[in-house]
């Protein structure tokens, strides 16, 4: 039976507390350092390999953090999540993401359909379409064929199709599966809309509209923007546009769309990528393959989630490795450092889903929690990150403990070979080269070049960025976030701090406002 319980209240959690901190300088220099490589490293799924010699951690910690994970029964809480257990408590809903990807566990069925048939059936749906408008059976009203399609959506309808897409973009241009470019429009001010109409040419554009409601306001303003352009250059919204939402939304069957792509309440937005969310723009801009590619990647890396030894689960081992982190040595934040420029957008989509997900101060029955949760998430990737805020990694007053990802080699193969190294090498030397800098330090007597190093790091490495990786490496961050809420006994799948500042919004439009509010109001002439 599951027991869900605050982290202080775990004894494995006090026998973390009292254990002893490694000196990780010391540790990580010399042959220590090479044998801790070696030694502290875990296979994930496509190729990909986890590395945590450079965390402070050794045997005795780990021995410490699989008995917290068997006392937080973290597989146990898994296996009912993807079995269809009501997990998010908050809206009383099941959680669901896993099943776009594979069957893990039993069918789930919910409101009467079994719901991995109806995440297959709804890829196989957007698969059909691509293919139609790639072979030219859907087109324009000129029966010219579409040569961009652009996503209209925000917070998980933007950020992680986003990330995904600029993630593969110069994978596919190099393996001849790029078939249109994508655009984004999130933000609601007419700038970012405006912008990209100004960057297409709207006669061949393709529009997704996301909005699993279809109330939300940001993406139906931005979609009212999109109909005005259309309008104007005398096109005809409806034979340029399609919807990804609820069989309940206003937009499932209206005759405003080509077609409508359908999504459930059992899917958060910064779960929804791997859903219709991301599915109609990647299938779109690659080709169903390239998505079905990453799904299985994602797949894969859920598969290795399941596995209750500790030291064999990638995503498990990092969150707990992370829960130690925060919650015993008080690191208030962590850097995503991508050593690739195609995960340039990574970062930003991880901070959305983390902080969005572990954000919170009440356990899962409401009742305030006496420890610290989800830390501060942010990065950039290298090697612009380490000319922007390495100086503070590595000589601030906080530790900032950091998550390196690197590939051995390029997407695109175009490299130079400068100074007896390609430009590919240099990259990766520099992502070695830190590791090892952040661990051990430099002393010296001008207190101003010395380094105290013991910042402690992970890398994850592979041979390329490709679908099925990428799609293992979104995986195994979701994992991780959803293994520490259930360390730290929160619902990481509800977003009630999104609400508020909305409902005030409405407000402020409404002109139903008095205090400050009225006053900011009136300052920004609303």
């Amino acid at each position: 039976m599951l027991t869900w319980s605050n982290l202080d209240t775990l004894a494995s959690y006090q026998e973390l507390s009292e254990t002893k901190p490694v000196e990780l300088a010391k540790e990580m220099s010399g042959e220590n350092g090479a044998e801790r490589v070696k030694k502290y490293s875990v296979p994930m799924a496509a190729g990909l390999t986890y590395h945590y010699g450079a965390k402070q951690v050794d045997d005795k910690i780990l021995s410490a953090l699989d008995k917290l994970a068997k006392e937080a029964q973290l597989a146990e809480k898994f296996k009912e999540l993807y079995n269809g257990a009501v997990i998010n408590t908050g809206e009383n809903r099941l959680v669901l993401h896993h099943l776009t990807r594979g069957q893990l566990g039993d069918a789930v069925v919910a409101d009467g359909v079994d719901k991995r048939e109806f995440y297959v059936t709804q890829q196989q749906r957007i698969a059909e379409f691509a293919e139609k408008v790639h072979n030219g059976e859907i087109t324009n009203a000129a029966g010219e064929k579409f040569t961009t399609v652009v996503q209209i959506g925000i917070g998980g309808s933007d950020l992680g199709p986003r990330a995904l897409y600029i993630a593969l973009e110069n994978w596919a241009k190099a393996n001849n599966t790029f078939k249109m470019e994508a655009k984004f429009i999130s933000n609601v001010d007419p700038d970012d809309a405006a912008a990209v109409l100004a960057s297409v040419d709207l006669a061949h554009a393709l529009f997704i509209v996301v909005s699993k409601s279809g109330t939300t306001l940001e993406t139906l303003t931005n979609e009212a923007f999109v109909k005005d352009a259309l309008t104007k250059a005398g096109l005809n919204p409806s034979k340029h546009m399609l919807a990804v939402t609820s069989e309940t939304s206003p937009l499932a069957k209206s005759d405003e769309y080509l077609t409508a792509i359908f999504m459930d309440d059992y899917i958060g937005g910064r779960y929804s990528s791997v859903s219709g969310v991301g599915g109609a723009i990647l299938s779109l801009a690659f080709g169903p393959e390239v998505f079905a590619e990453l799904l299985d990647g994602a797949a894969a890396e859920d598969k290795l989630a399941t596995n209750r030894d500790l030291l064999k689960n990638p995503d498990m081992l990092d969150a707990l490795i992370g829960v130690y982190e925060r919650n015993v040595q008080g690191y208030p934040s962590t850097a995503v450092l991508p050593y690739s420029q195609a995960l340039s957008r990574f970062p930003a989509h991880l901070q959305q889903c983390d902080m969005e997900s572990n954000g919170k101060s009440v356990n899962r029955f409401g009742e305030p929690v006496d420890y610290v949760t989800g830390p501060v998430i942010f990065g950039e990737p290298g090697t612009n990150g380490q000319h922007s805020f390495y100086q503070l990694l590595h000589q601030g007053t906080d530790i900032v403990p950091l998550q390196f990802i690197g590939f051995k080699n390029s997407q695109l193969g175009v490299d130079v070979d400068i100074e007896s190294s390609t430009s590919q090498q240099k990259l990766c030397a520099n992502v070695a080269a830190q590791i090892v800098a952040f661990a051990c330090g430099k002393e010296d007597e001008n207190l101003n070049k010395n380094f105290k190093g013991k910042r402690p790091s992970s890398i994850i490495v592979g041979d390329k960025l490709t679908p099925a990786s990428l799609g293992a490496l979104l995986a195994h961050f979701e994992n991780k976030i959803m293994f520490q809420g259930f360390v730290w006994n929160l619902n990481s799948f509800d977003q009630e701090g999104v609400q508020l500042g909305k409902i005030l919004a409405k407000r402020v439009l409404a002109h139903d406002t008095d205090g400050a509010l009225k006053v900011f109001s009136d300052m920004l002439n609303i």
